[in-house]
């Protein structure tokens, strides 16, 4: 059952982090609203990374943010913290596999398999934190410019990649829950393919020698040495 519980939370893991993955990427961060236009000619739509526009025909056009500095600041943050909730999945994924019961590296050392699944599924919760809170701060800007009504520029709704994006903050969360759950469920005992070796302890060993010495050193002597 453990062994099941932590593929889970690999398999969760991996999940969140590909998912993370195509969030970055995603062009569709936030789209230019349309409530209360009348006429819409084009839509917009932005990521971390660039912006698009297209018309009523398909055809679009897509351009880089010329400068990381004249950025806003939250764009920026939240560029930082989902390279880095990357960062941390890619690590988490090796650990996990690594500190897997049903993998053979470190098999015969299972306080080491149970701090790697431990490690990996600390990490998991913190890349799926540092989504989560890239993807709400943006989302919160978001909802702060649209109901802003002094707010001159071009309003914009929550894009699809935001919802792809707080669903792979969860399941990074919960399988980094599932990894570290299973900590205490490791024995340390060694495994019974490898059992060590007896060793008496030395108070016994002194006894039976010294018993033995005794019992040699009468048999040596006659009874008439007693007499």
């Amino acid at each position: 059952m453990a062994g099941a519980v932590e593929a889970v939370g690999l398999f969760l893991g991996a999940l969140g982090l590909l998912m993370l993955g195509v969030t970055l990427r995603h062009a569709e961060w936030r789209v230019s609203s349309v409530h209360g236009n009348v006429i819409t000619t084009s839509t917009i739509f932005e990521n971390l990374w660039y912006s698009c526009a297209t018309d009523s025909t398909g055809v679009y056009n897509c351009w880089e943010f010329p400068s990381m500095l004249a950025l806003s600041g939250y764009i920026q943050v939240c560029r930082a913290l989902m390279v880095t909730a990357l960062l941390l999945g890619f690590l988490a994924l090796f650990s996990g596999i690594v500190g897997l019961r049903c993998t053979l590296v470190a098999q015969h050392n299972p306080r080491l398999k149970a701090n790697l699944a431990a490690v990996a599924g600390a990490m998991n919760v913190l890349a799926g934190l540092c989504g989560m809170v890239a993807v709400s701060w943006y989302a919160f800007n978001i909802t702060k410019d649209f109901f802003d009504p002094l707010y001159p520029g071009t309003k914009y709704e929550l894009g699809p990649a935001l919802y792809l994006g707080w669903a792979a903050s969860i399941f990074c969360i919960l399988g980094g829950l599932s990894l570290f759950s299973q900590r205490c469920t490791y024995s340390d005992d060694v495994p019974p393919g490898n059992p060590l070796p007896y060793k008496a302890p030395q108070s016994i060993l002194t006894r039976g020698r010294s018993e033995s010495d005794d019992i040699g050193g009468s048999a040596k002597y006659g009874k008439s040495a007693y007499v």
